[in-house]
Formats: C-alpha cells, structure tokens, sequence
C-alpha cells in the first residue's frame, strides 16, 4: 500500500504539474502579479507546456528514439530549457515585475544547473527535487506565511523517491541545491536591475 501511494505521488508531483500548480495557486490569489489572463497562460506554455512535449517528440526524434526513459528525460530536460530560455526573452519584452521575474529566473537557472549537474559535472541531480523545492520555495517566498503548508508535499515528495527508489537521499539533495542556489542568483539578479 505504502509502495502504491509513493507511486502515485511521484506521478502527480512531476515538473509540469508543479509549475502548473506553483502558477495556478499564484493566480488565483494575486492575479496582477501576472498582469492579465495571456500573461498566466504563456507562463503555463513556458513552465509547464514546453516541457511535456518531450514526451510526444521522444519516440519522433532521432537522437532520442528508441532510448525508452532516460530518453525521455534527457528531451524533457532540453524542452524545459527552451520554455525557460522563452519565458526569461517574454518577461523582458512585456516588462514582467518582479515576482514573475525572479520564477521565470529561477526556472532558468535551475534548468542550466540540472544541465551542468547531470551532464557536465556528471553528478545525479534529481529534476524532481528541483521541481518540487522550487514552486514550495516560491509559494513561500511570494505568499509567506500562508503558504508553509507546501512544506508537508515537499516532505511527501521526498519520501515517495526514496520509497520508490527513484532517487537516493544525495541526488535529492543536489536537485534541491540547484533550486536554491537559482533562487539566490535570481534574486541577486533583481536587486542588480
């Protein structure tokens, strides 16, 4: 039962759902954050729509076909770095303020240090625990207080990789680390313009 819950967790936690969720929540409680109802949903494309593509593209293109899930990972890791590098060109052309900016920053920089982690560096960081600590970051950041709820899924996240073998306890701390480190140089970012 509790291998069946892991499972289930780990599938409703993946990156596009908590983009979709981090910018849903931000949405329905500060809407001008995003300035209208386009702007939300080009951060939905961005964030969220971008990145599960790679999952129809995997089987059609040839560097990736026929490599089964990490495949499928190696492509959603590329497409996920398009959406980011899109979303970042889209908050300067629209003049975004700044909490959409440091979210679009923070993505950006997550998604080019899973890329410098996993394929330079050739250390596991897990895109999981990235994609999990940062919408609970940025709820908190945002929303304070009142969003450290987000604490307890990050907590049942986790245990569902550990649970389901997906990860080990390093590479989940890893794939934390880049969320925090992008978070710091988003908001030295900000501060610097």
């Amino acid at each position: 039962m509790e291998l069946r819950l892991a499972k289930v967790l780990r599938v409703v936690s993946v990156p596009p759902v908590m983009a979709t969720l981090l910018l849903s929540i931000l949405y329905g409680v500060r809407p001008e954050m995003f300035g209208s109802l386009g702007s939300y949903l080009f951060s939905l494309l961005f964030l969220a729509g971008l990145p599960v593509l790679a999952y129809p593209l995997q089987p059609l293109l040839p560097g990736f076909r026929g490599k089964k899930r990490e495949g499928q990972r190696n492509l959603a890791i590329v497409m996920s770095v398009v959406g980011y590098v899109s979303s970042v060109v889209y908050a300067f052309c629209v003049r975004a303020g700044d909490p959409l900016w440091i979210i679009y920053l923070t993505y950006f920089f997550s998604g080019l240090g899973l890329l410098v982690f996993n394929k330079v560096l050739k250390v596991r960081a897990s895109g999981h625990a990235c994609a999990i600590v940062g919408p609970v970051v940025a709820l908190i950041y945002i929303l304070g207080a009142a969003a450290l709820f987000s604490l307890l899924v990050l907590g049942l996240v986790f245990w569902a990789s550990l649970k389901t073998k997906s990860h080990t306890a390093p590479e989940l701390f890893w794939g934390s680390a880049v969320t925090l480190l992008s978070l710091g140089l988003s908001l030295a970012c900000i501060a610097l313009f």
